[in-house]
């Protein structure tokens, strides 16, 4: 979605903003729950209108006058998708009448000069409803009032935001590669998107567990779209025993099964835990191609030439698809080696998407046969007939026998060997499925 315009969402804590941007892009994305200060970093949505597509922006709640490090954090946030939005929606409770802090954050958004539209939530009792008039007061113009719950006015909103929007111009662009950035909890991971986008563009603290929601955020790198996905740290289950948590979790679950590329990140100074070999697996076992990020390598003292080789190995004999993905060694604090995380990103995305040509799948799987027949159990003989490339992202390869039960799991290894020794799909998983001629000839 490079190039599309900015709308981003506004207001002060617990006025519906989330409740808003779930509406208004048609999914439950942002958590939602009724404590304030539950959306911390901005949350990238793609909202789709009228033949209109653009990127909406749900933030944290603004407090001006808060000086504790988490509300400076979260203001400079808010700063920021107002200075980069094409029209700003500024979202106020008309259950709870104008606030002291909504007059404060008028007079900033007339300072900021940004298209505005004065939001009116929680008028449920809508057309009769008239608190809305009340706003008047901040000297932004007519309130729209609206319903985010129930859904109330929310496509006539639609229809003021695109009017608003800057007219579109012709983008000509590729599929964006989505890179969900996963792993345990404090490992780095916002501060690498960060020094990937070249600013502050997530919230980043000691504390474990300050990201809460997945964030899109979109970036172009050598011609290519690429949209990132930070998302919550991880924790084993047993130790999600909040709600809050719970659904951080299970939006982290879900960037995994959207994203081309999962970027793994692991602290150096902590080893590679279970957990991460569970994230890793997960992210396999849903067609992601992967990388393991080793971050914080500039803290690791006393590194011998072989101490990378020699992690590696260990780690790749408790999990053996590991040897197929890349290792990298960097540093989101001093940026050592951020770029060459780019090139990978690509490499690896381009090798999920690789296509081999049906002879050259056929010439390859004769060769292995040749070196190293299938075993052969009782009865009659196992042969493999032919075979082709079925699918990419992932890459499938099918495998026509006249016995495809009779191939054990061993046999197949040996061939998925072959084929990554023959074509590498270095970080992308690959899979054989093997059918019976008779099905095969049935479906052509």
């Amino acid at each position: 979605m490079t190039g599309a315009p900015t709308v981003a969402i506004i207001g002060r804590p617990n006025v519906g903003k989330s409740t808003l941007f779930n509406r208004l892009i048609g999914r439950r994305e942002a958590i939602v729950d009724d404590r304030p200060g539950v959306t911390r970093d901005r949350n990238f949505g793609v909202a789709d209108w009228n033949g209109r597509r653009f990127w909406l922006v749900d933030t944290g709640g603004l407090v001006l006058q808060a000086n504790d490090s988490l509300n400076r954090a979260v203001r400079t946030q808010v700063e920021l998708a107002v200075a980069e939005s094409d029209v700003v929606l500024f979202v106020v409770d008309v259950e709870a009448g104008v606030h002291p802090a909504d007059l404060a954050i008028a007079q900033y958004l007339r300072k900021a000069q940004r298209p505005v539209i004065l939001v009116a939530n929680k008028a449920d009792q809508l057309p009769v409803d008239t608190r809305h008039m009340a706003f008047y007061e901040l000297g932004l113009g007519d309130p729209f009032p609206v319903s985010a719950a129930v859904g109330k006015s929310s496509g006539d909103l639609l229809d003021r935001v695109v009017e608003r929007l800057p007219a579109a111009g012709a983008v000509a662009e590729e599929a964006a590669i989505h890179v969900a950035v996963v792993g345990r909890p404090n490992v780095g991971k916002s501060s690498l998107v960060n020094r990937l986008l070249g600013r502050e563009r997530l919230v980043v603290t000691d504390q474990p567990g300050t990201t809460r929601d997945a964030i899109d955020t979109p970036l172009l790198y050598e011609g290519r779209a690429l949209v990132f996905i930070d998302t919550a740290g991880l924790r084993k289950r047993s130790k999600v025993d909040d709600d809050l948590e719970f659904y951080s979790t299970l939006r982290t679950a879900r960037a995994i099964e959207r994203a081309d590329v999962c970027v793994l990140v692991v602290d150096a100074t902590d080893g590679m835990h279970v957990q991460d070999l569970k994230i890793a697996n997960d992210a396999w076992e849903q067609g992601a191609a992967l990388i393991i990020a080793v971050n914080k390598w500039d803290l690791v003292e006393e590194k011998e030439t072989n101490t990378a080789v020699r992690g590696e190995r260990e780690i790749k004999a408790r999990a053996p698809f590991l040897e197929f993905i890349p290792f990298l060694y960097m540093s989101a604090k001093t940026g050592q080696r951020v770029t060459t995380l780019l090139e990978l990103i690509l490499t690896v995305a381009a090798e999920r998407d690789k296509r081999i040509a049906t002879h050259e799948v056929n010439e390859v799987l004769e060769a292995l046969v040749d070196r190293q027949q299938p075993p052969q159990p009782v009865g009659e003989s196992v042969r493999l007939l032919y075979a082709s490339q079925i699918g990419t992202a992932p890459p499938r390869i099918a495998i026509v026998s006249n016995r495809p039960e009779a191939i054990p799991e061993s046999y197949t290894r040996y061939l998925l060997n072959g084929f990554r020794a023959a074509w590498r799909f270095t970080g992308s998983p690959l899979s054989i499925k093997f059918r019976r001629k008779r099905e095969s000839a049935a479906q052509r």
